[in-house]
């Protein structure tokens, strides 16, 4: 049976934390693991994911990406689950994340959609079909695959232990989803799943400043990913990989002794 870890960030979130794991304890597929990163908060956020179950690990480096990372190297299922303190997973989150998994060739992520709450109807529409929808569109083209969300995706433990040397872990100011994104081996996959959903808070539209900083951290995270790796060149090792595949499965389907 695959155990299912889900990691969850958090800073002086406790009371959308405490509706998240609320909704961690109705799924249909409970959890094997819940682990709580509590990212320097003053508030009662250790002691709201205590009270649900969770396992509270400390990260006092302020920033998602050092909170994320210490959650997965934590995490002791064979896929970890990665969900926001403002995330609500819909009752079947973990039960799709399990079977979508075990659709899949080994090495993939599956990542989901989300729905906005909060805020007005407007600002919820922008940010699914702009913010989200937009952000999946050129992600994918630049990738050649869909990017994970961090508010809502899945990959097995191995990619992450296969990538936690190489992604750009301690750096505070990127998003730690498009930087592992972009560090997908060619022999990686990432799928989008229409099915597997959640609900996330429209806090990041609260502002101008904070809907700011947020699309610059996509300038700093790409910025960072190219001075390592043009997305030229990482697009044609992941052509090369699947020319390869092609290859292998031509191979295979030929009948013995025969040449085409």
């Amino acid at each position: 049976m695959t155990t299912i870890s889900v990691v969850i960030p958090s800073l002086n979130d406790a009371s959308m934390l405490k509706v998240c794991l609320d909704a961690l304890a109705a799924q249909t597929r409970l959890p094997d693991e819940i682990v709580v990163v509590d990212n320097g908060s003053t508030d009662d956020t250790a002691e709201v994911a205590r009270a649900a179950g969770a396992r509270v690990i400390t990260q006092p480096i302020r920033g998602i990406y050092p909170a994320t990372s210490a959650g997965y190297d934590a995490a002791t299922g064979d896929v970890i689950a990665r969900l926001d303190a403002d995330s609500i997973p819909a009752p079947d989150w973990v039960a799709q994340i399990e079977y979508g998994m075990s659709q899949v060739r080994p090495l993939t992520a599956i990542t989901g959609a989300a729905d906005f709450y909060g805020s007005n109807a407007v600002v919820r529409w922008l940010g699914k079909t702009l913010y989200i929808g937009g952000m999946y569109w050129s992600i994918n083209i630049l990738l050649g695959h869909p990017p994970v969300f961090g508010s809502n995706f899945a990959m097995p433990t191995q990619i992450w232990e296969q990538l936690r040397g190489t992604v750009n872990r301690t750096v505070t100011n990127i998003h730690d989803d498009l930087d592992l994104s972009y560090h997908f081996e060619p022999d990686m996959d990432i799928v989008y799943d229409r099915q597997l959903r959640v609900r996330i808070s429209a806090r990041p539209f609260r502002s101008p400043a904070t809907l700011g900083r947020r699309l610059a951290w996509v300038y700093t995270t790409l910025s960072l990913d190219f001075a390592e790796q043009g997305p030229f060149s990482r697009r044609r090792a992941r052509r090369r990989w699947l020319d390869e595949q092609d290859a292998i499965a031509r191979d295979a389907a030929e009948p013995d002794g025969l040449v085409a």
